[in-house]
């Protein structure tokens, strides 16, 4: 049934037989540079840009202390749907250095590293992904004071 719905404009259109040949200056990227923009894509994604170019808020805020001073803040507290330009980078920034870990600890089954290698990645790499959970977790108490509490 759905074959003939796709076959009715082929009934009625002849397609074109074309010879497209790929341009001479054209190649393909290497891997390491998709890797780049796709990291770098991720980074954006994850702090907020989309978020930042529609709402368009400060960079960072400023609040009053006890002595009527103006002190910079970089968190919103209190509201998780809402961010500053510099909470989202940073918060973006934390979660790439988790992945990268995460990479990081993959590159240990390459066949053929010495030992001593693989076991600074495997430290290198759970030491990424340890400083990115725990800052994290230190972030949302900063945003939610009182959040996670025992």
């Amino acid at each position: 049934m759905i074959e003939t719905l796709y076959s009715v404009p082929f009934m009625l259109f002849e397609v074109p037989n074309l010879k497209l040949k790929k341009p001479s200056w054209f190649q393909q990227p290497s891997a390491m540079t998709v890797f780049s923009f796709v990291l770098l894509s991720y980074f954006l994604v994850t702090g907020g840009i989309i978020y930042d170019v529609i709402v368009e808020p400060p960079s960072v805020g400023s609040t009053t202390d006890e002595h009527g001073h103006s002190r910079p803040v970089a968190f919103m507290p209190y509201r998780v749907n809402g961010q500053y330009i510099m909470e989202g980078l940073a918060s973006s920034f934390l979660f790439t250095i988790g992945g990268l870990g995460f990479i990081i600890m993959d590159q240990t089954h390459t066949p053929g590293k010495p030992k001593l290698n693989k076991i600074l990645l495997i430290a290198m790499g759970f030491i990424f992904i340890l400083v990115s959970i725990f800052t994290t977790w230190i972030f949302m108490r900063m945003k939610l004071p009182g959040y996670l509490q025992p």
